[in-house]
């Protein structure tokens, strides 16, 4: 079926683009409403805002009718040098975010009542195609660019999934940046940070045009000690990308990042250790190693006015590897009296191969009077997990991978998937517009290898299974524009998320997997209004609805000793509102050019609950876990010529870590409530002029103590405390 489905794409694209051939030429695209946008690193470019709503059209991709944002990172005043999303995420309502990190590395951020783990309900990207470990089978994104390298970030909910595959999430897309704005044929830019807790960062970029020849490239080197006891950290990053323009109508890029993390990881702590005392660690043993490369090769040809194609051919190679001593929190990790040595670690090594082909087509099209647009690609992909778990680690304390022996676990997974969409705009009238939509995939997944040893010391090996299963995800959305500003939403979309094959084995921590869980699937509404006033007023206010079936959660289980099984809990639905609103009191009242004062908030409130036949009859009727219903984050921003200062409020209501709503904290601090929290950030931009700006900025101004998350395995186990208090510095020039 998906290869049927691969052929009526390339057939609907063939045809489109035969029709465009013989139109008569493309009217102004802006009376009706097309804004085509072929370099996606232009769009906000020259905005001072760094909040908007996407384009009807960029690229290949449509995003009209879609619940969308756009965060332009220039001008984001918050702390990018440490990836903090809830300044950098601040106008985008609804967005959870995990905060317990000491340096941004492992961004976690859901909406709509999904689990933050490492992003994994979003399906995470980098300039367009896939980062995450596996997007599949284990989505979860290790890997996460450096802000300051990132140009834009594009959400986008709901309908998303057609365009870009089965995640109920929706997209999350970080734009590098690509130097494409730099004219000259050599130009440096430097960005030197320091700050609290031993935090040094240093980004550097060249970037140049010279004929036919654009490139650009930066390395970015971070490190600190962390908040916490034992929680060091550094990160190596670089990026080189080369554009060959063959004519004005077609280039080619070449791009490669290269990113090394090493962090150690504290570990949790019980709720009394944490009001005792947060920053205090009883895990000095444990490390995290990460390396991920992702080359990709990029083709865009204009074919002619109407008709745009676009391919990505591209790869993520990475290795995530960890070794620590994984015990309950109230266990100690002491010298045993007996060897007179530490207990040996735990050491996991994971290997993510994978590659993939995507390929557009866009193209402008009229039935009678009417202008439409076309979008239709093809995907194929390849991927594979090698996990070598459970290996006798050293005694040592430091980063040390060796092993005694052969790890009790080799397995080797694999995915393959090939897909088609197909989304058309018709536009009814110059103000009613209708964006249907439908995606077919394919997915076949597999495993092999060795699960570990029975009493007996015979292996036990993992019967050769291959999963195949095809499906068709299918949706409909729309747009009205009430005035030339603003515009009524809609749409409604299937969603699906295949189950983590890497999660299929019981991992050696206090979770315990089912191993009958069973794939995702659902529905996105969004019903919404947004729009500008003027240039004073932005908005963006809607209810959203999501159906998750056969969604994975934990339960807790009584007993000795008592555990968490990750098991399909059932079914959930998430309803609720997201609303962001942004007004400038200084251009609505006055003419001042050199003044602005901006006030601006986003609230996200969630209900998000179990319903039908559950796997726990106990959990019906009960709070999503790790769905806070309250999510509210405002601020004021003020400034005159080249001076900024904001201060923002990030407020998040209160929470449950399993799907049972357990309120009292275990023991061991994996299980119970996550209590609400308010923080506050304060930043401060000055731009001495085009190439030379000082920062500084105080995040957690008022030292809040709280947390975000509880872990019932790696990196915890335990409630796992944010950062308190810290303050950073950064000076920028470009040469």
């Amino acid at each position: 079926m998906g290869k049927k489905g691969v052929l009526i794409v390339i057939a609907l694209s063939i045809f489109s683009f035969a029709k465009a051939q013989t139109e008569e030429k493309m009217q102004n695209a802006d009376t009706v409403h097309i804004k085509y946008l072929p370099d996606v690193t232009v769009v906000g470019r020259n905005s001072k805002s760094d909040y908007q709503q996407m384009p009807e059209v960029v690229g290949t991709n449509i995003y009209a009718g879609k619940k969308n944002a756009l965060i332009v990172l220039d001008n984001v005043q918050g702390n990018v040098v440490t990836n903090t999303m809830r300044q950098v995420l601040a106008k985008v309502p609804g967005i959870h975010i995990w905060e317990s990190d000491p340096s941004g590395i492992q961004i976690g951020i859901a909406a709509r009542g999904l689990s933050p783990n490492r992003s994994w309900e979003f399906n995470v990207r980098q300039n367009g195609y896939d980062i995450a470990a596996d997007p599949f089978g284990y989505p979860e994104a290790y890997y996460n660019p450096q802000l300051q390298a990132v140009q834009r970030i594009e959400v986008v909910r709901g309908q998303g999934s057609l365009q870009y595959g089965p995640q109920f999430g929706g997209l999350v897309n970080y734009i590098l940046r690509n130097g494409s704005e730099i004219n000259k044929p050599f130009e440096l830019e430097t960005q030197q940070t320091v700050g609290s807790n031993g935090l040094f960062n240093s980004y550097n970029a060249i970037g140049g045009k010279k004929g036919k020849v654009h490139y650009y490239s930066f390395f970015d080197h971070r490190n600190g000690d962390g908040w916490r006891e034992n929680s060091k950290y550094y990160t190596n990053a670089g990026y080189g990308t080369v554009t060959y323009n063959f004519s004005s109508k077609f280039s080619l890029t070449a791009e490669l990042m290269r990113s090394h993390i090493r962090s150690q990881q504290p570990g949790g702590l019980t709720d009394a250790q944490i009001k005792q005392d947060a920053q205090q660690s009883f895990r000095s043993r444990n490390w995290f190693d990460i390396k991920w490369t992702t080359p990709a090769l990029i083709a865009n040809y204009q074919i002619n006015e109407k008709t745009r194609w676009n391919t990505k051919l591209f790869g993520t190679i990475g290795d995530r590897n960890s070794v620590g001593f994984l015990q309950p929190i109230t266990t100690k990790d002491s010298i045993n009296a007996s060897t007179l040595t530490y207990n040996n670690r735990v050491v996991t090594l994971d290997q993510y191969r994978n590659y993939g082909l995507e390929s557009r087509i866009i193209t402008d099209y009229s039935i009678g009077k009417m202008k439409n647009t076309f979008s239709g690609g093809i995907r194929l992909y390849t991927g594979t997990t090698t996990r070598q778990a459970d290996g006798k680690g050293t005694t040592g304390t430091g980063y040390d991978v060796t092993v005694s022996g052969n790890y009790p676990r080799d397995i080797e997974f694999n995915s393959k998937n090939a897909a088609a969409f197909a989304e058309n705009i018709f536009r009814v009238t110059d103000k009613l517009l209708i964006i249907p939509g439908i995606r077919i995939e394919w997915l076949e997944g597999s495993s092999s290898g060795r699960n570990g040893y029975n009493g007996g010391g015979e292996e036990i090996i993992l019967q050769n299974i291959t999963r195949g299963r095809s499906f068709v995800l299918a949706g409909i959305g729309t747009e009205y524009h009430v005035t030339k500003a603003t515009e009524l939403y809609a749409n409604i979309s299937q969603a699906y998320r295949p189950i983590q094959f890497a999660n299929l084995q019981a991992p050696p921590t206090t979770d315990v997997v089912d191993p009958n869980l069973k794939d995702a699937k659902g529905y996105n509404i969004d019903l919404g209004y947004r729009g500008k006033v003027k240039n004073f007023i932005q908005f963006d206010v809607s209810g959203f609805y999501l159906q998750y079936d056969n969604r994975v959660g934990t339960v807790s289980v009584s007993g000795t000793p008592s555990y968490r099984l990750i098991t399909n809990v059932g079914n959930s639905t998430s309803k609720g509102f997201e609303g962001y609103l942004e007004f400038n009191p200084i251009r609505a009242f006055t003419k001042s050019n050199h003044t602005d004062l901006i006030i601006f908030g986003s609230y996200g409130y969630t209900d998000a609950r179990y319903s039908g036949d559950q796997k726990d009859a106990n959990t019906k009727g009960n709070k999503v876990e790790n769905a806070p219903a309250s999510i509210f984050r405002g601020g004021i921003t003020g400034g005159y010529k080249g001076f900024l200062v904001t201060a923002q409020v990030s407020s998040v209501g209160e929470t449950f870590s399993d799907a049972n709503n357990t309120v009292a904290a275990s023991a061991n601090g994996n299980t119970g409530l996550i209590p609400s929290y308010t923080v506050t950030d304060l930043t401060a931009t000055y731009k001495f002029s085009k190439g030379l700006n000082l920062k500084a900025g105080v995040n957690n101004l008022f030292d809040e103590r709280y947390f975000t998350r509880r872990a019932g395995g790696y990196p915890g186990p335990g409630a796992l405390p944010a950062d308190g208090r810290t303050v950073f510095i950064s000076v920028g020039a470009k040469f």
